[in-house]
């Protein structure tokens, strides 16, 4: 006989969690409200805690299927905010998206609204509608529309949805912002580096050559790299395109993509703000989430799906695993040795007076006031400190061309001697 997983409110308006067993879902639904329940959720419940894995080429052809029929975040903000203004206004769900249809000026996500349309004239759901754009309304978003819906309180949850996505947007939003300056850098100066290697050591080279003098280990050995570099431009360029799609074929892997986000957390600085932006993600997510009333088991797999965080990830992964063995989601959490203190104890508190919803949105708030506080000090102290490694390795670079010219002033000085 199936599990049913199933949310209610009891007759002191409670909020309750369980599975029950039916034959069907309609039966499951009966049982509960012959108890005199206010059913908010009822779905089949998961079969186990993990998921059947994807293939790389299956991954690959997702990442390729999302980067066709994707939409940005910001464009997504917007039309959730206009969703839950129009509907609370009270239009209807179709009068709604027809209308934003007809605004939108980005054409990929105009088909798509147009294809929401029509779906929901044939009789489906929102949310059965969404679930046919992966590309572009994840399982998080879907879930959320779900239990509006059967909860009778979409124009609530899209509204508190809207809000989410806009603090998300937000907190990438700054440290994309914090981070475009040190790309810049590090592009700048590989185009440097390249300039020296390609035009500069060649004319040394000559210089040296035709003097016949016996060159120090550095020098020959930055000529060498040159000499390369000028032989095989085209294979350099090669070389470099097929290192980027290695990584990148690595980072679908589960495996390499666990090494890469661990490495992420461990540098200096900006792990710490990624690992607070993750915390900050973790947090709004079960918040919202909690409070649409999904599920705990479903909320914590939402959850996983969303911080985008392999090591994280894993976290949350084992920590779903001990609630459905028993532990409390506190202790769950805690027993994996990812999550800070802070953000456990929010959750045993949570947990204690039944208002996780609220106390995990504050944890949020905190995380996200900490990522805005080391981005404002790395404002502060990147750019000098960025400056200072330019000037390191492109001083390095031009001491060792250099270094022949001191061992003949030397020499010369000797002579003298």
């Amino acid at each position: 006989m199936p599990n049913f997983a199933y949310i209610v409110k009891d007759a002191k308006g409670a909020r309750v969690e369980g599975v029950i067993k039916a034959d069907t879902l309609d039966i499951a639904v009966d049982k509960l409200a012959k108890e005199g329940s206010t059913i908010i959720s009822v779905k089949a419940a998961s079969e186990g805690a993990f998921k059947g894995k994807l293939s790389l080429f299956d991954k690959l052809m997702f990442t390729f299927y999302k980067w066709r029929t994707g939409v940005s975040l910001r464009t997504l903000v917007f039309f959730t905010r206009q969703l839950s203004t129009m509907f609370s206004a009270g239009l209807t769900i179709e009068k709604a998206i027809t209308d934003l249809e007809k605004e939108e000026k980005n054409k990929r996500f105009s088909r798509v609204l147009r294809k929401l349309s029509d779906d929901i004239r044939k009789g489906y759901s929102l949310s059965e509608a969404m679930q046919q754009h992966p590309g572009v309304f994840n399982p998080l978003y879907v879930a959320l529309v779900t239990a509006g819906e059967v909860s009778g309180t979409l124009h609530t949850v899209l509204d508190e949805l809207a809000e989410y996505l806009e603090k998300i947007e937000d907190t990438r939003r700054k440290v994309v912002s914090a981070m475009a300056y040190p790309v810049f850098i590090l592009v700048f100066l590989a185009g440097v580096t390249w300039a020296l290697f390609y035009y500069i050591i060649p004319m040394f080279a000559g210089v040296y050559g035709d003097f016949g003098a016996d060159l120090p280990g550095p020098t020959l050995a930055a000529i060498a790299i040159s000499d390369f570099i000028v032989n095989n431009v085209f294979g350099t360029i090669l070389i470099v395109i097929a290192v980027v799609i290695g990584l990148f074929l690595i980072y679908l892997t589960d495996r390499g993509r666990y090494v890469i986000d661990g490495l992420k957390l461990k540098i200096p600085v900006i792990g710490g703000v990624l690992s607070n932006s993750i915390m900050s993600k973790f947090a709004r997510t079960f918040s919202i989430l909690m409070a649409a009333g999904v599920p705990i088991m479903d909320t914590m797999e939402l959850t996983e799906n969303v911080v985008q965080n392999a090591v994280v990830e894993g976290g949350v992964r084992k920590a779903r695993v001990l609630v459905k063995e028993g532990y409390g989601v506190a202790n769950a959490f805690r027993r994996t040795g990812l999550f800070p203190p802070t953000l456990l104890q929010m959750i045993a508190t949570g947990e204690e007076t039944g208002d996780m919803d609220k106390l995990l949105g504050k944890a949020a708030e905190f995380y996200e006031k900490l990522v805005d506080a080391v981005i404002d000090r790395l404002t502060s102290l990147i750019e000098p400190l960025l400056i200072v490694i330019m000037a390191a390795i492109v001083g390095s670079i031009i001491v060792v061309i250099y270094l022949p010219i001191f061992d003949l002033g030397d020499a010369i000085s000797q002579g003298f001697n």
